[in-house]
């Protein structure tokens, strides 16, 4: 599989010349829904889990908010299949029954939900990233690990999954856990990742309009400047030309490795490491979808030209399954001093 995001439609580091030395690169993952293996790199895929090493597990707390039914991981994947297929079924025959008898059965015993579960809670796997896959994918400090493996608990704590981040080195796998314990119920459906193999693609990113100095930010807002462009120029940003750098230019929608800092819901925070007080790196951005209203210039060539593919979910291109406060994405940030520093989860 091979995704191209398409060229920017200018070089804005040329129309913008102070932009150019804060360039950097990042790696979109491209998650597209297969059949990983814990060979390959993946978003909710099988791990590379050594079987003499328990699985993490969340103490908690584990509230209820007593409106959503909690649903076991399986429940998830049942439920994902009835829809594909009535999906299906409708697009072979739209006046044709939205669900068979047994689909609605089954949905009504599925949304009665699970107990809300006691005690510790196993985490899911969330992504598993060889370094071989991932260029600019690097561990902390002079580690020599070659994997990274993601997990969280699948229930608010207290407005998203709480994350674990294991760093490891391939070759000391010997034994692969097989059959790795599963939580008996997750807090919403759309924390449990639909498997997902990955198309890393390196592009180039420039900092989040919040993040520039206010002279920078100011030539930004200035219409004037744009016009070098030339006809690849869009009009319609002519009110509004800030939201023209972080729509077409800036930082790129999606999974990511890397590259810069997404922000919006709030203004730019520091993100120092709570061991030591280094500035953290981003790491990994965890997104509830691939590009949305203002980013579509970001899906892929591919999936742009080719009218049979489906784009999943609501939003559309929400291929992960996903959705992290109602949209936004899970960005991580860590210690390039060590990894066993504390890292840091960021909503934006």
């Amino acid at each position: 599989m091979s995704l191209t995001t398409p060229p920017r439609p200018f070089d804005v580091a040329a129309l913008f010349p102070r932009l150019a030395p804060l360039a950097r690169t990042a790696t979109r993952l491209h998650p597209r829904p297969g059949a990983p293996s814990a060979h390959d790199s993946s978003v909710g895929g099988p791990l590379l889990w050594p079987a003499d090493e328990p699985l993490p597990h969340c103490e908690g707390p584990h509230q209820w908010d007593r409106v959503n039914a909690p649903l076991s991981p399986e429940d998830v994947r049942q439920w994902r299949r009835n829809r594909a297929e009535s999906d299906s079924r409708r697009r072979r025959d739209p006046e044709g029954p939205w669900a068979t008898p047994e689909e609605l059965e089954t949905e009504k015993r599925l949304m009665a939900g699970r107990p809300w579960p006691e005690g510790p809670i196993a985490m899911l796997p969330v992504a598993q990233l060889y370094v071989r896959d991932i260029p600019g994918l690097r561990p902390p400090g002079a580690s020599e690990a070659d994997l990274l493996q993601v997990l969280w608990c699948p229930f608010d704590h207290p407005a998203h999954p709480r994350t674990a981040l294991f760093w490891r080195s391939t070759a000391t796998v010997t034994d692969v856990l097989d059959a790795p314990p599963e939580p008996p119920a997750i807090q919403f459906p759309t924390y449990l990742p639909e498997p997902c193999l990955l198309a890393p693609e390196q592009v180039t990113e420039y900092p989040s309009y919040l993040e520039l100095s206010k002279d920078l930010q100011e030539q930004l807002d200035d219409w004037s400047r744009w016009q070098a462009a030339g006809p690849a120029l869009d009009s319609s940003y002519e009110v509004a030309p800030e939201e023209l750098y972080m729509d077409m230019v800036s930082v790129s929608p999606g999974w990511k490795v890397g590259g810069w800092t997404r922000w919006g819901l709030t203004d730019p925070l520091p993100r120092l490491c709570p061991a030591c007080g280094t500035d953290a790196d981003p790491l990994l951005t965890i997104a509830s979808t691939e590009w949305n209203d203002g980013t579509e210039s970001w899906a892929p060539e591919e999936e742009q030209t080719d009218p049979t593919q489906l784009l999943p979910g609501t939003p559309p291109a929400n291929f992960t399954m996903l959705d992290l406060a109602r949209g936004y994405d899970l960005q991580l940030h860590v210690c390039p001093v060590s990894p066993e520093h504390p890292h840091i989860e960021l909503i934006q």
